[in-house]
């Protein structure tokens, strides 16, 4: 599809991020949720996944227990979890495959199943 006159310009990823694609529908929708709603937040959650989506920190790290693992077409994944505010409860359900983070689950509240 052609571009037109108005339509953003995408930001080129340099070589060394990770490309962020939804794996889910839901995913897609509970995304625009949160950015509709906490537009800065999201916005450097963007720039973690990009740059560091596997770093270990208070608001991001590996889920545990049954929800620790992932499995998507033959392959298990490690899942891992994402808070976009340190206080807020919105979470972000992600696994990584290379270079790409898939957002797996957006929740615009504290999910029931890691209360």
């Amino acid at each position: 599809m052609a571009a037109k006159k108005g339509d953003p310009v995408p930001r080129p990823p340099k070589k060394t991020e990770y490309e962020i694609r939804f794996a889910t529908s839901d995913a897609q929708k509970g995304w625009r949720d949160l950015v509709a709603t906490i537009r800065n937040p999201m916005t450097e959650t963007w720039d973690f996944f990009t740059r560091t989506p596997l770093s270990r920190t208070p608001t991001n790290y590996p889920l545990r227990g049954e929800l620790a693992v992932i499995k998507r077409d033959g392959a298990t994944y490690d899942r891992w979890q994402h808070k976009p505010t340190a206080k807020g409860t919105a979470r972000i359900w992600f696994y990584v495959h290379e270079r790409t983070v898939f957002l797996e689950q957006v929740h615009t509240s504290h999910p029931n199943a890691t209360k």
